[in-house]
């Protein structure tokens, strides 16, 4: 049989460029968009439903990443719902006199509530007034009730002024036994006051509020530990405050206060809740507690958090997903077509208009399109973060007058990613100056057995940038296996160790056909003492592995990246162009040779943005980018040798690293073997 000839093909300048032409721009200038919210179409729809149901249970969860645009697009659309009052009522909370310390609440239609109040106010003043001159007080009091009951007569209030006559006639007696003074101090001076907590006297929409802040006190309302009347105590907290309308939460906020969320919770299944008096600025809890009568009406929540937190809510609360039956999921990216073009244009523009910036070229919105895409690592999705994209704009804007421009260019914008990288390149650049003075062991060049260039990526803060990794095996006969070193260690996460199991998967399908895998290998990270996870170097730490157990000297001047399934399939990978970018930078401060590159999955090729600086290297034939599909493809590459070919009889035919490879597997059986016996 012939042997494979396969050979890997690094990409042309025009398949690693990306771009957005003029006559893109100048399409989706003229298309237009008139959208408010951009990208979100599955999170708008479900919003809509869950705002408009008033059925219990259907609360929101809005879930995705920060600057996805979530409060914007929550705030609008509860704004196209807002002009519909007629869930409005106003709450009073009065004396409940069987039992002082649970309010009892009363709900007028909005407006009304004030109208009560008001007169309840005047009753008190005329029934002190009573009291003073003690004089027929009972008949007259009562008949003032009857005058306050009739003006109210259309409302729920008759078991109310049931319980104010009988109290009332308790007092009659009671009053003739105090002074002047003695009845000033008297409960009856503001027992029969109410308390208005809810006014929609002056409301012409559903309320809205948004607690940022969410605790105790804020949502369910506080009790004043200097009232001695318990109704009067009350104070109303956000939840009573969106009564009849809507209330945002920040999920994580809310969840970070120990039993906050149970006893929302508590308040959604039940409308029910107890308030505590807090004594001085600490907030410590009093003994006496209120328990206010609640009434049930309608409020939405919108819970707005991540996806993780949504995930634990939902795998760790059996009621969650009966009280918030809307999950509302907001997208970090949309697809690119003319619509969204024009629509991240238009937003972009007025974003500009709004805030006084400079007018924006249309080669500075290629720029912003690139970057769109660059910022989800994809050709063919544009992000919908475009709080990142405002601030590249308010960055670019700076920058040109600081330099006298009328207008914001691509220049400016290419200018405000250098200044980006220039302030945010500390580590990066001690990296590079250590691997330059050999504090960091590192080869750009040569070969070596049992030695791959692997590619991290390293966050600091909102910044990321790639960096070369030493990745080193080494092999002997025996039957531990693979061992990790960084597990060992206590440096790996539980997606390395998964990667690292792998391996072995691929060397018994690949080799270890007819004979057991009898082998020690140690896989390291050199230099390397922060803990190790994910699995986009698995290849990386495969092609070291057939490396040492073969003997077969490895390319030093092409890095590696990618991750790998028991079939041998490279498959794509996160980080592609930082990771690219971070080891041109290091050649580039070693010095550029024309020979060094990088081997990357063929399924990132679709997730390049580079730097123009690495395209012009790749175009000047300096640097070069190979995408591969399997492992196969890149030993070829790394080893300079034929991949072979199986005979009939399904042996490697000579000559070839998987023959290498094989022949030295079988060796180290049989070496484990004859040490047996």
């Amino acid at each position: 049989m012939q042997e494979a000839t396969t050979r890997v093909r690094p990409l042309t300048y025009e398949e690693a460029s990306f771009d957005f032409d003029l006559q893109t721009i100048q399409a989706g200038r003229t298309l237009g968009s008139s959208e408010r919210i951009v990208g979100q179409p599955r999170a708008l729809r479900s919003l809509t439903l869950g705002l408009s149901l008033q059925k219990s249970g259907y609360n929101i969860f809005v879930s995705g990443d920060s600057g996805s645009g979530r409060h914007e697009a929550v705030k609008y659309r509860i704004q196209q719902l807002r002009s519909d009052t007629t869930l409005l009522r106003d709450v009073v909370y009065v004396c409940n006199f069987p039992q002082p310390d649970s309010p009892k609440a009363l709900v007028f239609p909005a407006g009304q509530g004030e109208i009560f109040c008001d007169a309840c106010q005047q009753f008190n003043q005329e029934i002190l007034a009573l009291a003073f001159e003690k004089k027929d007080f009972l008949p007259r009091s009562l008949a003032l009730v009857s005058e306050l009951e009739a003006q109210f007569q259309a409302f729920p209030v008759r078991e109310y002024f049931n319980h104010l006559k009988a109290d009332l006639a308790r007092q009659a007696t009671h009053l003739q036994h105090l002074d002047e003074k003695a009845i000033k101090a008297d409960p009856i001076a503001t027992k029969y006051r109410v308390n208005l907590l809810v006014n929609h006297a002056r409301s012409t929409e559903r309320p809205l509020v948004i607690e940022s802040h969410p605790s105790f006190s804020n949502l369910f309302g506080s009790v004043d530990p200097n009232e001695k009347i318990p109704h009067l105590a009350m104070h109303a907290g956000s939840l009573l405050e969106a009564s009849g309308g809507f209330i945002i939460i920040d999920a994580e906020e809310l969840l970070s206060e120990s039993g906050l969320y149970d006893a929302l919770k508590r308040y959604l299944d039940a409308h029910a809740l107890a308030l505590e008096g807090g004594v001085g600025v600490k907030g410590e809890l009093r003994n006496s507690v209120v328990r206010p009568q609640m009434v049930n009406l309608p409020v939405k929540v919108i819970l707005i958090g991540t996806e993780d937190t949504f995930d634990t809510l939902a795998e760790g609360d059996e009621r969650f997903l009966t009280l918030f039956k809307i999950s509302s999921q907001f997208d970090y990216s949309m697809p690119l077509d003319p619509q969204t073009i024009a629509q991240s244009i238009t937003n972009l523009d007025t974003y500009a208009k709004w805030h006084r910036l400079l007018p924006i070229a249309e080669s500075a919105f290629s720029q912003l399109l690139r970057y769109s895409c660059w910022y989800v690592e994809s050709r063919s999705h544009l992000s919908t973060q475009f709080s990142a994209l405002y601030d590249l704009l308010e960055e670019a804007d700076w920058w040109a007058r600081q330099t006298g421009k009328d207008q914001i260019d691509d220049q400016l914008i290419l200018k405000v990613n250098d200044e980006r990288s220039y302030t945010n390149g500390i580590s990066e650049s001690k990296i590079n100056e250590e691997i330059i003075n050999g504090e960091m062991i590192i080869s750009l060049s040569g070969t070596k057995i049992g030695v791959v260039n692997g590619l991290a990526v390293m966050d600091r803060g909102s910044a990321s940038f790639g960096t070369p990794t030493v990745i080193s095996c080494t092999v002997a006969p025996g039957n531990e296996g693979i061992v990790n070193i960084e597990h060992e260690a206590g440096l790996s996460g539980e997606i390395h160790d998964k990667g690292l199991l792998i391996l072995e998967g691929y060397l018994r399908k690949h080799y270890a056909r007819s004979f057991p895998l009898s082998i020690y290998a140690g896989i390291a990270f050199e230099q390397s003492y922060a803990e190790v996870d994910g699995d986009s170097a698995s290849s990386s730490e495969l092609y070291a592995l057939l490396s040492a157990i073969g003997d077969l000297p490895i390319r030093q001047d092409i890095a590696v990246t990618g991750s790998v399934n028991q079939m041998g399939l490279i498959q794509p990978v996160g980080g592609i162009n930082e990771k690219i970018e971070g080891f041109f930078r290091t050649c580039q401060a070693t010095g550029l040779t024309g020979r060094q590159g990088v081997i990357i999955p063929i399924q990132n090729v679709r997730n390049l943005i580079l730097p123009y600086e690495v395209l012009n290297a790749i175009k000047e034939k300096q640097f070069s980018i190979y995408p591969i599909s399997n492992i196969d493809e890149g030993m070829q590459l790394l080893t300079g040798r034929p991949i072979g070919i199986r005979n009939a009889k399904g042996n490697w035919s000579a000559g070839n690293f998987n023959f290498e490879i094989e022949d030295r597997l079988k060796r180290m059986y049989q070496a484990v073997l004859s040490n047996r016996g």
